[in-house]
Parts: C-alpha cells; structure tokens; sequence
C-alpha cells in the first residue's frame, strides 16, 4: 500500500463516526443505509458522506440491489494497511538499531 493510500484509511478510521460505522458494517454480512442511519448519533445527512470517505479509503464496498444499497466491509484493504504500518515500524526500529551501534 503505498502513503497516499495509507493516509486514506487513516484519516478515514480517524473519526469516531466512521469508525462506528465501519465496525457496525464490519460485524454484518452487509448492511444498507437505512440500518446505517439508525446507528446511535448518525444522521441520514451524515451518512453519505462518511460512507464515501470510506469507500474512497477501499475500507468498505457498496452495491445496488433493487432500491438498496448495501455495504459490505473489505478486509484486505484493512490487512494491506496492518502489513503497510508493520513494515513503517521495523523500518523504524531497524534505523534505530544501526544508529545505537
């Protein structure tokens, strides 16, 4: 995952909203925007735009059927990041390391 991408999800797990909504999402087989709606603090206004941040971060995936939209969490994109974060991290403590010798 390269950095653009990686500030993506980040930005996009960020917001206590977008969070909530992308673990409600994540528990579910799918879920569509009324379900998403009636979370606790999520108005239908809202709901939209927090739903495209994180389709754009490729965190969550929609799709038409009849008059829903469902939603469904992608989890590879959540295991690229992990992966991504992990490398930052022991590039880190491997720079630290040769600077301590």
């Amino acid at each position: 995952m390269n950095r653009a991408n990686i500030e993506k999800v980040s930005k996009a797990l960020a917001d206590e909203t977008r969070l909530m909504i992308f673990e409600a999402i994540a528990t579910r087989k799918r879920m569509n925007c009324g379900d998403i709606a009636s979370l606790q603090g999520v108005t239908p206004a809202t709901v939209s735009h927090h739903m495209k941040t994180l389709m754009d971060a490729g965190l969550i995936a929609c799709r038409r059927h009849g008059q829903f939209v469902y939603s469904t969490a992608v989890p590879d994109t959540l295991n690229e990041y992990t992966r991504s974060l992990t490398k930052i991290a022991r590039g880190k403590k491997e720079a630290r390391r040769r600077r301590r010798r």
